[in-house]
């Protein structure tokens, strides 16, 4: 017997500081895209603009983002924009108004699972074609598969890394991956090594984009550089790359899901906050994503002006500070309690992003399948905190450490001095140190810091991605979440990977979310942020994506005309 996947799985970043998950988000110096690769894809990108080379513009969206190294979203880990638009995945995230969002089929027309969790059968739409008209079949799904284990530049194998015999492959003592089985054009089977319910949320990833075989290989090292060999089955296709100024996607007039009223975008490459404020205003940007802006937000916040053009998404990521359970005084959970109820976490989200997001009492953030509505709210009392403390035998307070990196941004910096005020009215006394990057983590990893900070943002719509990436071995509990010690509660994050019923796999993530993080105070969860958009009112049906990779898809977007 076999069960059909439906595809409903019912259910930020902040100014200038990045949700570091595997799919982060960073910035780039402007015009050094194609530094390293090839002479073609060189001279290509150093073509003339997009006003200047005969398209007509004027119904394209403007934006403003960072300028990436590669299109190829199988070689990176942070720019997805251009990805998520002019190629297809097999399965898709849909936000819903609520909150809440779901899986639904984009290539891939039907899936059934095996009732054991590890088959998994789909059939492909028919009549899909990429930009350059050839066919997509399933030999373009199995060679993605094996580019993203196998080419040497992926980054991203690790999304599909859980099909039977994709060790073997990687390992190059396959030639082929065991686990996909090829039935015809339109069919395949996927065979896990054991079952992982997470997995079709990991195909829904920008990462997991389908590349058709023959245009890929041919393109080689140009293909994500060079437009005009970079081909998916988007709804836009890739025309432009100006070095350090911009790229341009086009309107496929020939889409499978049917053609966009979007005549194309136009993703403008301008670091400077105060110059893409003034470029919107002009109205040479259509949108403005106030996480690339940061510092402008007051201006449009506070302008009522703006009030109808704001657009708000929940950004699904997580900040957080982790306690070192393996020194003192962090291995009484009194003192971690304490710690926890001595911060208002409501405050900090007030005085540093206008209160634009929403507090997490858990590992879970809202937008992800699986949050807990139900969860109690972390309270703040300091009262309560210094009763804890007291009967923990640190009635006077203690010195602690909390670390950063020396690269953090201002409002990361921020945070920990309002954290280290709120601290210091319960007796405790903080000492903010910031380390270069690569001591941080070598020091981290002796066990030897007692606090950080940072967050993380989802890369793929499952809670796996939180709880296992956190909890979920002892090399994980030690390198992420600062050597959490309940050995049970690991060995329970790893067995609930493999729960088949959905059901009882997300009421056993929320049981171990509730033990973890409130019943032993392992983290100290802040909150998620909203990611916040000015629009112009000539675009039309503007909606954020969900928000786990920091991009949009535009595809359902128009201009008024």
């Amino acid at each position: 017997m076999k069960k059909r996947f439906g595809f409903i799985m019912a259910a930020v970043m902040t100014a200038g500081l990045v949700m570091t998950g595997c799919g982060g988000s960073g910035s780039q110096t402007a015009g050094t895209t194609a530094a390293g690769g090839s002479e073609a894809a060189q001279t290509t990108a150093a073509g003339t603009s997009a006003a200047n080379s005969g398209i007509d513009t004027t119904y394209y969206i403007k934006f403003v983002d960072d300028e990436p190294d590669t299109t190829d979203v199988h070689c990176t880990t942070e720019y997805y924009t251009v990805g998520m638009n002019i190629f297809d995945r097999l399965v898709e995230v849909q936000p819903h108004d609520d909150g809440t969002s779901e899986l639904v089929p984009s290539l891939a027309e039907k899936i059934d699972v095996s009732e054991d969790g590890l088959t998994y059968t789909f059939k492909l739409k028919e009549g899909v074609k990429y930009s350059n008209g050839a066919d997509l079949t399933t030999d373009d799904v199995l060679y993605t598969f094996e580019r993203l284990l196998t080419y040497e530049k992926s980054k991203n194998s690790d999304f599909v890394d859980q099909v039977q015999g994709a060790d073997e492959l990687m390992a190059g003592t396959a030639d082929t991956l065991a686990g996909f089985e090829v039935i015809d054009d339109y069919n395949f089977k996927v065979t896990l090594k054991e079952p992982y319910a997470a997995f079709l949320a990991c195909l829904s990833t920008p990462s997991v984009s389908i590349y058709d075989r023959e245009t890929t290989e041919e393109a080689g090292a140009d293909f994500g550089l060079v437009p005009e060999k970079t081909i998916g089955t988007g709804p836009f296709v890739f025309s432009e790359w100006t070095l350090g100024s911009e790229i341009v996607l086009s309107k496929n007039e020939n889409y499978w899901d049917g053609a966009s009223d979007l005549d194309g975008i136009v993703i403008k490459f301008v670091p400077d906050a105060e110059t893409q404020r003034m470029m919107y205003e002009s109205g040479e940007l259509d949108i403005l994503d106030l996480d690339n802006c940061a510092s402008q937000m007051p201006y449009f916040l506070d302008n009522p002006t703006y009030a109808d053009q704001i657009k708000s998404g929940a950004r699904v990521g997580i900040y957080y500070y982790s306690f070192n359970e393996s020194i003192e005084p962090f291995n009484d959970v009194r003192v971690r309690k304490a710690v926890q109820m001595a911060i208002d976490r409501q405050a900090i989200l007030d005085a540093l992003y206008s209160g634009k997001g929403q507090l997490e009492n858990g590992i879970f953030p809202h937008g992800l399948i699986g949050f807990n509505t139900e969860l109690p709210e972390i309270e703040y009392n300091p009262e309560k905190a210094k009763e804890l403390l007291a009967e923990a035998g640190y009635p006077d307070g203690f010195q602690m450490e909390i670390a950063e990196t020396s690269d953090a941004d201002a409002t990361a910096v921020q945070r920990d001095e309002i954290v280290q005020a709120m601290l210091g009215e319960i007796g405790i006394q903080v000492e903010i140190k910031q380390y270069d990057s690569a001591s941080f983590y070598d020091i981290r990893a002796t066990g030897a810091m007692p606090m950080y900070s940072t967050s993380w943002s989802a890369d793929f719509n499952d809670p796996d991605n939180f709880i296992y990436t956190f909890f979920g071995t002892e090399q994980n509990a030690l390198k992420r979440s600062f050597c959490y010690g309940n050995k049970e509660a690991i060995d329970r994050v790893a067995k609930a990977r493999s729960i088949v019923n959905d059901e009882e796999r997300i009421k056993e993530y929320q049981d171990l979310e509730k033990l973890i993080i409130q019943d032993e105070a392992a983290w100290i969860p802040l909150f998620s942020k909203e990611h916040l958009f000015v629009v112009n009112p000539r675009v039309q049906n503007f909606r954020v994506s969900w928000n786990g990779w920091s991009g949009n898809y535009y595809k359902n977007m128009s201009i008024a005309k």
